[in-house]
Order: C-alpha cells, then sequence, then structure tokens
C-alpha cells in the first residue's frame, strides 16, 4: 500500500475531500484537492479549511516517508501549523511539502532520548502556478512508552 493509500485509508479528511496524492519522498510530497463545488468559498475557490487540510496532510505524507521506519518506536504528531494566504485559490490546487530538517538529525535526536521536532513547509497553488499559500506545520516524533 503507498503512502497515499494509507493515509486515505487511515485519515476520514483524505477521503472526504479526495485529495490525491503524487509523488512522495522521504525529502518531498504533493498532493492535489480537486475543484469540488461542495467545498467552495463565498467566492467560488475552495474554503480555507480545505486548503488547511490539503496542506497539513501533504506535510504527513513527508513525515511518514521520511520517518515510516521509526512507527515502531514513535508517533509522529503535527505539534502547531500556521498557514498564510496569499492569493485567491481558484480550481484545483496543489500542495508540495518539503521537510525542513535532514531526517538523519532529527532521527539522532531520538536515539538520544529526546522528543524531536522539525518543520515541515507547503506552498499550495493554482493549476497556472501561482502560490496562493504557504503553511508550516510543526511536526514531532513522540516516543514510545
Amino acid at each position: 500500500m503507498s503512502i497515499g493509500e494509507l493515509l486515505a485509508a487511515a485519515v476520514p479528511m483524505v477521503r472526504t475531500l479526495d485529495l490525491a496524492f503524487g509523488e512522495i519522498t522521504p525529502e518531498r510530497a504533493v498532493a492535489h484537492l480537486p475543484d469540488q463545488a461542495a467545498y467552495h468559498n463565498h467566492v467560488g475557490g475552495p474554503h480555507a479549511g480545505a486548503m488547511f487540510a490539503l496542506a497539513e496532510s501533504v506535510s504527513g505524507a513527508v513525515v511518514l516517508a521520511a520517518f515510516g521506519d521509526q512507527l515502531t518506536r514513535a508517533v509522529p504528531l503535527a505539534a502547531s501549523a500556521g498557514i498564510r494566504y496569499r492569493k485567491l485559490a481558484l480550481g484545483q490546487v496543489t500542495a508540495t511539502a518539503v521537510l525542513g530538517r535532514p531526517a538523519a538529525e532529527v532521527v539522532a535526536e531520538l536515539d538520544a532520548g529526546a522528543r524531536p521536532e522539525f518543520p515541515v513547509h507547503v506552498e499550495i497553488a493554482r493549476e497556472d502556478g501561482a502560490v496562493t499559500g504557504e503553511m508550516t506545520v510543526v511536526w514531532t516524533l513522540r516516543p514510545d512508552g
């Protein structure tokens, strides 16, 4: 099962919004929010909450790709998130997430007994390439036990 399929199976909001995942690597992930009238705002574009969910979900995809091998000893959790809406989003939007710290550095902190935190930076763009929003999600790996 791919990470996108795993997220769709495990996270109801991913299914509700019909998010589609593209490239997912340990450094970068891409997901799309299709243009759906049921999730439009008052100006005809995707609702801010839907774009937030898209960005948070794609950040989770890169976290799973980077730290999936740590799931037997730590749980990834979003610790905080901040979003900035820059331009009107219309039609399908695409979110691209990039891991903000080297995974090896984060795992080394976990190995040392710490609860590491690390950012994932996300850009949301329209089909014409215009960036409509930016989000940073700070994740942590909470050790089990």
